[in-house]
């Protein structure tokens, strides 16, 4: 499986952004499809995450009731739709896909790995 992400950018605090994560190749063995970031001097982190087949839906409570995680299931897109951006959400994001099913926040688990895309946000 490969994924491309894109849709970073620079946004001023409490703008929006919206993340794609475009799966190709052996995409009918996903089972979870998720994302994190990382912060200059920080670690991994997790951000959210979706059950490919179920459609289930997780958060990191720092981004509970901004973000929204989405999928188009027929262009093996899983999109994150970030609102009232922080200045702390400043990250590079990237996406990441398993196999099978997994504690979805934990990142060593994650079959495959996209490049990342930043998002800066001025405070």
């Amino acid at each position: 499986v490969q994924l491309q992400a894109s849709g970073g950018g620079l946004v001023q605090s409490g703008g929006s952004l919206r993340l794609s994560c475009a799966a190709s190749g052996r995409t009918f063995s996903m089972s979870v499809m998720g994302w994190f970031r990382q912060a200059p001097g920080k670690e991994r982190e997790f951000v959210s995450a979706l059950g490919w087949n179920g459609g289930s839906t997780f958060y990191a409570d720092s981004v509970k009731g901004r973000f929204t995680i989405s999928r188009d299931s027929a262009k093996n897109t899983v999109f994150l739709q970030m609102n009232n951006l922080k200045f702390e959400d400043t990250a590079v994001y990237y996406c990441a896909a398993a196999s099978r099913l997994i504690p979805v926040s934990n990142w060593g688990l994650y079959d495959h790995w996209g490049r990342g895309t930043l998002v800066t946000v001025s405070s």
